[in-house]
């Protein structure tokens, strides 16, 4: 399977190969020092896995895969970063997965297991306009979020979604049937979110709009909206009066 490798420091490249001649199913084709000089290659030779550093002078790696979006059948993207605070936004732009320098041969293994799992699976199909959607979505907020595992990428419709809540680093998106796990923040998801179809209740859920049904106050003084689904979803006291003002809109 072949793999570029594309860091404006030689020294990351070298560690990085030396690091891949430990799995030699994976061969390293090429190297590029910038984001345009990956892209012309790219444009001539194709490859499986891009190995891109996020921080390069002139344009970023996070600009290099926003480009990237716009090929038929883009690449894997892995960022690596010596930076936490750019894990997330790497995720935004729906990188494969993310490595933290300096990172250990065993952290490097579980990336590529998890690539040449959904390269054996053929979940590129889907990894194309999932990337797509998460650089520029129709209608400026996002209509679908894609869900990853190993070897497989699920794209779920925000439509589909009736709320959710905030789980760590992760969101819970509650569908009709399942739940399942998003890797972004609550906060960061809201940012995207179409505020005429959803609403936040809580520092901790947001709900479908539609799913809203009726709001009451509970022993203790607090609030409980009860939705459509079946489901009741605490209310914050700084959210009462936007959601009564949604409610009487209904």
């Amino acid at each position: 399977m072949r793999v570029l490798l594309v860091d404006d420091e030689e020294p990351g490249r070298i560690n990085l190969r030396y690091a891949l001649a430990r799995h030699p199913q994976w061969r390293v084709v090429a190297e590029c020092a910038s984001a345009a000089a990956a892209r012309e290659l790219l444009a001539q030779q194709e490859v499986d896995l891009v190995f891109l550093d996020v921080q390069m002078p002139r344009e970023s790696g996070i600009d290099l895969a926003r480009s990237l979006s716009a090929m038929a059948e883009p690449p894997l993207i892995v960022f690596v970063t010596a930076y936490n605070a750019y894990a997330i936004e790497a995720f935004e732009v729906h990188a494969m997965d993310y490595l933290l320098k300096p990172f250990d041969d065993a952290r490097l293994a579980q990336t590529l297991e998890r690539a040449a799992a959904m390269l054996a699976q053929r979940q590129l199909a889907g990894f194309a306009p999932a990337l797509r959607a998460y650089v520029a979505p129709p209608s400026g907020y996002w209509q679908q979020v894609s869900v990853r595992s190993i070897g497989r990428i699920e794209c779920i419709r925000l439509e589909d979604v009736q709320w959710m809540e905030a789980d760590g680093n992760y969101v819970k998106l509650h569908l009709a049937r399942r739940c399942v796990l998003y890797r972004i923040p609550l906060s960061r998801l809201e940012e995207h979110l179409d505020p005429a179809r959803f609403i936040r209740v809580h520092r901790r859920a947001i709900v479908a709009a539609e799913q809203c049904a009726t709001l009451s106050v509970v022993g203790d003084g607090s609030y409980l909206l009860a939705l459509r689904c079946g489901d009741n979803v605490a209310v914050s006291e700084r959210h009462v009066e936007p959601v009564r003002a949604r409610l009487a809109e209904a």
